[in-house]
C-alpha cells in the first residue's frame, strides 16, 4: 500500500469510527426508530436494539485504538451482516400502512441496502495491515 493510500485510510478511519459510535448511541436516544425496523419475527427486540447499540458504539471506539483496531474491524463485519435484515424489513415496508420508517421516501429506504456491503468492505479494509 502506498503512503498516500495509507494516509487516506487513516483519515477515513475517524468518520468510519464516528459513524458507529453515533449510530450505537442513537440505539438509546432514538430507540423507537430502531424498534420499528426490527422484523416482527425477531424475538426480544428491545434487548437486541440495546445490545447492538453497545456493540456498534464499542466497536466504533475500538477502531480508534491501535491495539484493538483490527479486531474491531473483523467484529464489525458480522455485526453489519446481522443487522441487515432490519434494513431489508424497512425497505420492504416503505410506503405501506405499516412502514418501519415513517416519513422516509421508499426510494431512500431501498438505497440504504447497497450501503451495507460498502460498509462491510470499508470494515474489511481495516483488517489489512
Amino acid at each position: 500500500m502506498t503512503d498516500g493510500l495509507r494516509r487516506v485510510r487513516t483519515l477515513l478511519r475517524y468518520p468510519f469510527a464516528a459513524l458507529f459510535i453515533v449510530v450505537g448511541i442513537s440505539h438509546f436516544t432514538q430507540k423507537e426508530g430502531f424498534l420499528r425496523i426490527m422484523p416482527p419475527a425477531i424475538p426480544y427486540p428491545e434487548q437486541i436494539v440495546a445490545v447492538t447499540g453497545v456493540i456498534e458504539s464499542g466497536l466504533g471506539a475500538m477502531l480508534l485504538l491501535p491495539k484493538t483496531r483490527k479486531w474491531a474491524a473483523w467484529a464489525l463485519i458480522p455485526t453489519l451482516i446481522a443487522v441487515f435484515p432490519a434494513n431489508i424489513y424497512a425497505a420492504l415496508t416503505a410506503g405501506t400502512p405499516n412502514e418501519a420508517m415513517p416519513g422516509v421516501p421508499p426510494l431512500l429506504a431501498w438505497l440504504r441496502l447497497p450501503l451495507q456491503p460498502l460498509l462491510v468492505a470499508w470494515a474489511w479494509w481495516y483488517t489489512r495491515e
